[in-house]
């Protein structure tokens, strides 16, 4: 098939359009969240895969941080064991961390280095038990009680958070033209085993590698305001405001927060983007628009 002129001439900008950013971002960490819409439908998880192993062929390190939440409440639907949660965080008793462990390092885990690899990459799954690459402890939510005027502290299982990564293994992995995929499983000094949100894995692990950039895939445009337009460039005291005027809530200020954070401990930018939108990740890192919500310490551009 031929191409005409017009497509000809449009792939070719598109191309020039790429190479910058294709110099920026050589030899640049980027820690990726994957989940949402992007992990279940078989189109997207496609594209994403392409778009990892692309990143890797031009110079990247992209390093894939996984959650798998709706598939972890399936298998625990066909086992008859209940899902609560507390603060959006899952309630985590024994039997259910055995479950996490098999789906989320099992199963997605795997599922995710086969997709890059039949892509053309190199991907080897890891959770954070695999050389003790994250260590963890027991978190524990506090809740304000009015009516004791006390903090009720609340106790969810086997639910944890980050206290350190074992950068050598990444450094290792990644030096070896690898792509690593992570299951945000941890272990603790007790040896116990945590499961730990992934966005909070993600963020953590781009603020100790010193990455270029975290992108969050989401099922949303990215941030909006409150008449729903979407705020594509803010630096990092425009979210705080946002936060305290009340424009992030729900289940977008632990990623808002997160993303927040990251950009504060040294990393240069972070970005939650629409996973919903095929090659949402190339479109981010690769072109002058980007899809998303950009958090950087300026906030100057939408895509920096």
């Amino acid at each position: 098939m031929t191409l005409s002129r017009d497509s000809a001439i449009n792939i070719a900008q598109i191309l020039s359009e790429a190479l910058p950013y294709i110099q920026r971002f050589t030899n640049k960490t980027i820690v990726i969240k994957y989940g949402g819409s992007a992990m279940t439908d078989e189109r997207l998880k496609q594209s994403f895969a392409r778009d990892v192993v692309l990143m890797k062929l031009v110079g990247m390190n992209p390093i894939i941080v996984h959650g798998g939440g709706p598939q972890i409440g399936s298998v625990l639907k066909e086992l008859g064991i209940e899902s609560k949660f507390v603060d959006g965080m899952r309630v985590t008793d024994s039997k259910t961390m055995d479950v996490v462990q098999m789906v989320l390092g099992g199963l997605v885990n795997q599922d995710i280095v086969s997709l890059i690899n039949q892509n053309g990459g190199k991907a080897v799954g890891l959770t954070g038990k695999d050389a003790s690459l994250i260590k963890a402890r027991k978190m524990l939510i506090q809740r304000s009680s009015p009516e004791v005027q006390a903090s009720e502290i609340i106790d969810i299982g086997h639910v944890g958070e980050v206290v350190s990564i074992n950068r050598e293994v990444l450094d290792l992995i990644v030096e070896s033209d690898i792509i690593p995929v992570i299951a945000p499983i941890g272990v603790g000094d007790d040896n116990e085993t945590y499961n730990i949100n992934a966005d909070l894995v993600a963020g953590k692990l781009a603020e100790k590698l010193g990455a270029e950039k975290l992108i969050l895939l989401t099922d949303v445009p990215g941030l909006m305001d409150k008449e729903g337009k979407l705020l594509s460039g803010l630096s990092t005291v425009e979210v705080d405001h946002l936060i305290a005027d009340g424009t992030v809530s729900g289940g977008m200020l632990p990623k808002i927060k997160c993303a927040l954070s990251a950009v504060n401990n040294g990393v240069t930018a972070s970005q939650i983007i629409d996973g919903r939108v095929a090659h949402a990740v190339l479109l981010e890192v690769l072109t002058d628009e980007g899809v998303g919500t950009l958090i950087s310490a300026e906030g100057s551009s939408p895509h920096t």
